[in-house]
């Protein structure tokens, strides 16, 4: 067996010709076996090194982007994350990656629901509209990904273009958009198949492998590349300065499939201020709150409150202490669509249709929940100008209030 090679120069020298043989049509499996002969493990900030180093000799970004899941292949298991940095509780890493590991358990969920469908008997075809709705349910969950990559994009890649990585970034991007076409993709293929009648179990299986598979192995793809190449080399780059900013920033995009509990603050770094005008104080027309104070009073309302932007999009709820329906900070920049069951979708399209063009500015709802009676009611925000720029669902227990008789004067005992 030939001696390992220890020499980095060397080493650097012979990853680069190995990504360039791939390039060229050699097989990733005979590359994989060629670096692990010859150099061990490769570390992890090498890799980002050696890519950037191509793009910037000419190799096309766009040839780098096409052939990027091959460089995966070549290199997976042989990665050396010795030496790399972790992350606390709260820090954006930490967060970054315990959404991916609900990603990776949802696309284990759904890759085991295909199975079920693959394996349905012919007796049982009848059960894959059933079949069909959850996995509808369960890609609506997938699309939150969309958030997890837009907090890479506009928060940590501005970061390190700015320490000369430019590079490894945009070959990202350009997968990350690959990825929400193959999401798109398959999930107007599981549309489709719903409305179609006596399907097989073969049809449906041959349908979903073309698309809903290719989509999981791309998002899976994604976590190995983030965890075992991008997170490392931002810890080594990045200060806490800097992560500081992009977790304070993060809330304003969303999470995905996790709603991090754990706040960080690295020592030494200074309070960056709150978005707060004059003397500290939120001025309004009709009066001024300090942050907290707003805060605190919008969770102590007696009833729950989401606040849907323009753009379909939620973008704020209150945190009292009893909510009706669960809230968590998962929802925030996903489309309010998304948040609902597929059966009952349509009547929020209708709602915020009509809140949109004008026809009607609020909706009411209620219902007995569990010995309780919930009223909920939807309003339509507009500005000054009376232009639409957004929902307000409002929803209280009004079960108490509901037996009230006669009346109880300010002053009564």
């Amino acid at each position: 067996m030939s001696e390992l090679i220890t020499d980095m120069p060397k080493k650097r020298k012979l990853l680069k010709e190995m990504i360039l043989h791939l390039h060229k049509g050699e097989a990733p499996e005979t590359v994989q076996k060629e670096l692990a002969k010859l150099l061990g493990e490769v570390p992890y900030g090498l890799v980002v090194g050696i890519e950037q180093e191509l793009i910037q000799e000419g190799l096309p970004t766009e040839e780098v982007l096409k052939l990027c899941d091959i460089h995966g292949k070549a290199l997976k298991g042989i990665i050396d994350l010795k030496g790399a940095k972790s992350a606390m509780d709260g820090h954006p890493i930490d967060t970054f990656k315990k959404e991916n590991s609900e990603l990776a358990v949802l696309t284990g969920r759904i890759r085991n629901l295909i199975n079920d469908i693959s394996n349905t008997d012919k007796e049982k075809e009848a059960e894959l509209s059933l079949y069909l709705k959850e996995l509808r349910l369960m890609l609506n969950s997938l699309f939150d990904v969309d958030k997890h990559y837009r907090r890479k994009e506009n928060l940590l890649f501005p970061y390190l273009e700015k320490k000369g990585i430019t590079g490894p970034p945009t070959v990202m991007w350009g997968k990350h958009d690959e990825t929400r076409a193959l999401l798109k993709a398959a999930n107007t293929t599981v549309k489709s198949l719903q409305r179609q009648e006596n399907l097989t179990a073969e049809q449906v299986k041959e349908a979903l492998s073309s698309t809903i598979l290719k989509a999981m192995d791309a998002v899976e793809e994604m976590i190995y590349k983030e965890e075992q190449i991008l997170f490392p080399t931002s810890m080594d780059k990045l200060n806490d300065s800097e992560w500081y900013s992009i977790y304070l920033e993060s809330p304003e995009i969303g999470f995905c499939l996790y709603d991090p509990k754990q706040e960080w603050k690295p020592s030494g770094i200074e309070e960056q201020e709150e978005l707060e005008l004059q003397g500290g104080k939120i001025r309004l027309p009709s009066g001024t709150f300090t942050v907290e104070e707003l805060i605190s009073v919008l969770n102590t309302l007696p009833f729950d409150i989401t606040f849907v932007d323009k753009d379909d999009k939620v973008r704020y709820f209150t945190q009292g202490k009893e909510r009706i329906f669960d809230r968590n900070r998962s929802i925030l920049g996903r489309k309010v669509q998304m948040c609902h069951p597929p059966s009952s979708v349509h009547v929020v399209e209708k709602i915020l249709a009509d809140f949109h063009s004008g026809k009607k500015d609020s909706e009411a709802f209620w219902l007995n929940l569990k010995g309780k009676f919930i009223h909920i009611e939807y309003f339509a925000v507009r500005d000054k100008n009376k232009s639409y720029i957004g929902t307000l669902e409002v929803t209280q227990d009004l079960t108490d209030k509901r037996n009230l008789a006669g009346e109880r004067r300010l002053m009564s005992n």
